[in-house]
């Protein structure tokens, strides 16, 4: 074997699909076990002990632990029946082997089981955190000295988080507007007012000499907010129906819970279109803005995608923040910016080194952009490798991280510090998580010279299973394009009608799906993907007969990949089980 560079940081810092860092990953398992009883040993050493030194163990001591060996031994066991998610061979969702540091860190952290809702319950894991978030922040393009954020349990709860702040800095401009408007008799306009940005908001502020008792009288999201919008139509002339909420028709499900549990309603949700490719089309982001605007509903924020869940496509986060910013510049339209990059975010580790080649052009220029949105959501449980529930919420500045106030007096104490309590939506955060990503940041490192590196193996791993499927399936139809490492197909003849192909690809699917070799998932891309179904259908020359396009799915995030050995052994099966399937479906045709 040659390693590449790539794979010399897989061999290092993963436990190796055969196991081959065992040795190594036991003694450094031991070292941190090690040290924490030695630090247990250390403090308090005059306190009693809970079983006396040389004590023999108790009849009901050595019970209870023959029980919980036995149990433990069976929990093991019923594990070793799990989905085997660490080799190669998985390639069915956004899940794949953990690394190294961030096993390290988790354990570590575990088992000191800090609570990093304030300084008082996690000193050192809540510094810990911040430092975490300064390097996600800096791979992204914020600037660390700048930007704020917290670890959540997921992408999900990441944006509940981007909409919980934008609804704050939403419900303030309003606010003001509706206390001038009631103060003055001035019609109110909805849309500016909501809008206006925070220079505005101050100036009018100052001017009016008001204060926060004064403004909470006025605010939809501390008072009574059907008697506020209430005030608000008699105020604009016209019947207020709240705020909208912008997002691709590729977007995660974590949007329409958003829409629900912050009382939204389904229809305010309205859904961007996407072009031929997939992607956000940003002509009609404007159209919807448009229409809101004329309908007196403000835009709670416009969300654009890097990585959607179906297919890992990027949307064009560059030309988004372009046509807002003119907004912003021509007419004083503020609307809130967020960036849905669970699972593509880690692929900024790859921009500025050798390795963004393997990225196309408008995919680099989208994640280059990124850092120009008020927020962001970032997953280390999915490309960072982390074990789960791990993910991030960030905001370029103090100003976008600041949420309707809570008090909670047990822990309104000054000792407490700067503890993110009552600023995220989540109480209890284990520290764990921040402590992985935190030594995977220190060790591996989130640039293109580490991580960077290992994923755009995966990138080039998509890239070769698609010309070698290709090559020896001309009926495999991938989606075109790809734009990271998860790559979607289906089986279709020339000329074949869609519904036909739906029933080839499901039976592939099947097929993959009852095989122990391979693990792979199946995705099928509705009337949101009308224009891109559209496109490739017409690739083969079909006929569009039936509403969706079922597509087996492939996530090539694997770090093994990094050594080409992997592609060589692991392809011609792959790609024979794909033919053994096509003939046994002709067969059952015929």
């Amino acid at each position: 074997m040659n390693p590449t560079p790539a794979a010399d940081i897989a061999g290092a810092c993963f436990p190796g699909p055969r196991s081959e860092n065992e040795t190594w990953v036991r003694g450094q398992f031991q070292a941190v076990l090690d040290q924490w009883f030695d630090w247990r040993k250390r403090l308090f050493v005059d306190d009693p002990r809970l079983v006396g030194e040389g004590e023999p163990p108790s009849p009901e001591r050595l019970g209870r632990r023959e029980i919980l060996s036995r149990e433990l031994a069976a929990l093991c066991e019923a594990l070793t029946a799990e989905t085997p998610t660490y080799t190669p061979r998985y390639i069915g969702h956004m899940k794949a082997e953990v690394s190294l540091p961030a096993l390290f860190g988790w354990l570590a952290a575990m088992l000191h089981n800090p609570n990093n809702t304030s300084r008082e319950a996690s000193r050192v894991g809540t510094v810990i955190e911040a430092e975490a978030i300064a390097m996600l922040a800096t791979m992204i393009g914020y600037d660390p000295g700048a930007a704020e954020g917290h670890f959540t349990s997921g992408g999900t709860v990441a944006n509940f988080e981007a909409v919980w702040r934008a609804r704050y800095r939403l419900d303030h401009w309003l606010s003001l507007g509706l206390y001038i408007a009631e103060k003055t008799g001035e019609p109110l306009d909805v849309f500016a007012a909501a809008h206006m940005g925070w220079a505005r908001f101050r100036r009018l502020w100052t001017e009016h000499g008001l204060s926060d008792a004064v403004l909470r009288r006025y605010s939809a999201a501390v008072g009574a907010p059907a008697d506020i919008w209430r005030r608000i139509g008699r105020a604009s002339g016209r019947d207020y129906l709240g705020p909208v909420l912008l997002a691709p028709g590729n977007k995660h499900y974590s949007w329409s819970k958003a829409a629900n549990l912050f009382g939204l309603g389904e229809e305010s949700l309205w859904a961007i279109d996407l072009d031929a490719e997939g992607r956000l089309d940003v002509d009609d982001l404007e159209r919807l803005i448009v229409r809101a605007e004329a309908a007196g509903r403000p835009v709670l924020m416009a969300v654009g995608v890097a990585g959607t869940t179906e297919t890992g496509e990027i949307d064009p986060i560059d030309a988004v923040h372009d046509r807002l910013e003119r907004w912003e510049a021509d007419r004083g339209v503020h609307i809130w910016r967020h960036v849905d990059a669970a699972y593509g975010g880690f692929l900024c580790a790859l921009l500025g080194g050798p390795d963004e080649t393997v990225l196309s052009a408008a995919s680099a220029a989208a994640l280059r952009a990124i850092g120009r949105a008020d927020s962001v959501t970032i997953d280390p449980h999915k490309l960072g490798y982390v074990p789960y529930a791990c993910g991030a919420f960030l905001t370029r500045d103090t100003a976008g991280y600041a949420v309707s106030a809570f008090d909670a007096p047990y822990l309104d104490r000054p000792e407490l510090g700067d503890g993110k309590w009552s600023s995220t939506l989540e109480g209890s955060r284990s520290a764990a998580g921040a402590a992985a990503t935190w030594l995977s940041g220190r060790a591996l490192g989130f640039d293109p010279a580490g991580l960077g590196a290992l994923i755009a193996e995966t990138v080039r791993t998509r890239q070769a299973f698609e010309a070698a499927v290709a090559a020896a399936v001309p009926e495999v139809r991938f989606l075109q394009p790809a734009d990271a490492n998860i790559v979607c197909f289906s089986v279709a003849a020339q000329g074949e009608s869609l519904s036909s192909a739906n029933r080839r690809t499901t039976a592939l699917f099947d097929r993959i799906h009852r095989s122990p070799e391979f693990s792979v998932s199946k995705t099928t891309l509705g009337a949101d993907y009308a224009a891109a179904v559209a496109r490739h259908v017409d690739g083969f020359g079909g006929v569009v007969d039936v509403p969706g396009l079922v597509l087996v799915r492939c996530v090539f995030m694997n770090p093994y990949w990094a050594a080409p050995e992997f592609r060589d052994a692991l392809f011609p099966p792959f790609i024979a089980l794909v033919r053994e399937s096509l003939g046994q479906d002709l067969e059952a045709a015929a």
